[in-house]
């Protein structure tokens, strides 16, 4: 059972404004519920006690909203950046002394799913296992190809999109200088990059595992996909 989960919310979520210049994104609400409450919730659910949480922008709002993680059975870390944001790369390599050595969970904080995080592994099939789902109009082009073996490969004859959901091993973050190379912020203290390279670079190698899940997703990226979700989650709860 996985006991440890990041939840990446240090984005200054710049297509969500004006929304997000008082509120980040994670913590805005959809469905009577803050997007990182119905993650909370989720993991919970499957077993998980620590959760780190990264943070940058409006960093403070944070611990004033979801306290010490008590109400859900938690218990919440916040990692602060600073005021730049590390990215998805720098972002899990700063956090990484408060997930330890095991297999953890990691989530963006600006999405949404109805997907059951309990149907993970407990531990990836190579250097880390990825939630795969298909692709919306705003990203029709996907990321990855998911093939028979539940491979996941950098191209296929059918691309899906990466939920921002997987289940990671530290040792993905081995060498990633090495795969990164001069890529601005690679240099920086603590240094900021992206994640997607790395998983590319093991996607290559045959390291990356993953699954397609068929259910509702959605990336709550500008304030008409946040209206778009809170509109179908109100009108489910009210017909239930």
């Amino acid at each position: 059972m996985i006991r440890r989960a990041l939840i990446f919310a240090a984005g200054r979520g710049e297509r969500m404004r004006p929304l997000s210049e008082r509120t980040p994104k994670p913590l805005l609400a959809a469905g009577g519920k803050r997007l990182i409450e119905w993650h909370l919730e989720k993991l919970a659910a499957c077993g998980v006690r620590d959760v780190a949480i990264n943070t940058a922008h409006l960093a403070t709002q944070f611990p004033e909203a979801l306290g010490d993680g008590a109400r859900w059975g938690l218990r919440l870390h916040f990692v602060h950046e600073g005021d730049e944001p590390l990215e998805t790369g720098g972002g899990l390599l700063n956090a990484l002394p408060l997930l330890g050595e095991a297999p953890f969970l990691a989530v963006n904080g600006d999405i949404w799913t109805d997907f059951d995080f309990a149907a993970l592994p407990d531990a990836p099939d190579g250097l880390a296992h990825l939630l795969l789902v298909d692709n919306p109009a705003h990203h029709a082009r996907g990321d990855f190809a998911l093939d028979a073996s539940g491979r996941v490969r950098a191209d296929g004859a059918s691309r899906l999109t990466f939920a921002g959901i997987g289940v990671y091993r530290p040792q993905l973050l081995d060498g990633w200088r090495a795969v990164i190379g001069d890529a601005p912020g690679a240099e920086a203290t603590p240094p900021r990059f992206k994640l997607a390279p790395l998983l590319y670079a093991a996607a290559a190698r045959g390291a990356l595992a993953g699954q397609h899940h068929h259910g509702a997703w959605s990336d709550v990226g500008t304030p008409e996909r946040l209206a778009e979700l809170d509109a179908r989650l109100c009108a489910g709860a009210a017909s239930a």
